[in-house]
């Protein structure tokens, strides 16, 4: 009787244990927010350097997001949480979504979602640790979510 209460304690710690992991690392950690309001992993945002920064454009009938590669080497760079800028420089509303569509279901995967009106400029903070174990590959993926047909773009992780 003594080993079955045990064995039954022992796995509901485990399955306790298993679902706060999942938990913590739900929408892969990623925080979105203003400049002077936003934070990760308990840092202000505009305490930390910008790593990337990206823009809704229009160059004719083209929307698109610029860059449409952008490198983050993180061999040169810091442990910190990586913060990317977000600016709609365009004249209507437009969506933006950071992905790795390997892993794009998963519970623990990166997946920022916003949308933001024009001119306006949001911030994305993810922790380190969460670009490293919940991306699949080097290669995240950004587009309009609204939009599908305007051209998107890559984010490569050198790690």
């Amino acid at each position: 009787m003594g080993k079955t209460m045990l064995g039954v304690f022992f796995g509901l710690v485990m399955i306790v244990a298993g679902a706060s992991v999942s938990l913590a690392h739900q929408a892969g950690g990623v925080e979105v927010g203003d400049l002077e309001t936003g934070s990760v992993v308990g840092q202000s945002f505009k305490e930390l350097e910008v790593d990337a920064e990206l823009y809704a454009i229009e160059i004719g009938n083209i929307k698109a997001w610029y860059p449409p590669t952008t490198v983050i080497d993180f061999k040169v760079r810091p442990g910190r949480p990586v913060l990317i800028k977000i600016t709609n420089s365009s004249s209507a509303e437009h969506g933006f979504l950071l992905t790795d569509t390997t892993t794009q279901a998963a519970p623990t995967a990166v997946n920022a979602k916003l949308v933001l009106k024009p001119g306006e400029t949001k911030y994305i903070g993810i922790p380190t640790s969460d670009l490293f174990y919940a991306t699949m590959g080097n290669t995240l993926s950004y587009r309009c979510h609204l939009h599908p047909t305007h051209v998107g773009g890559k984010l490569v992780m050198i790690k």
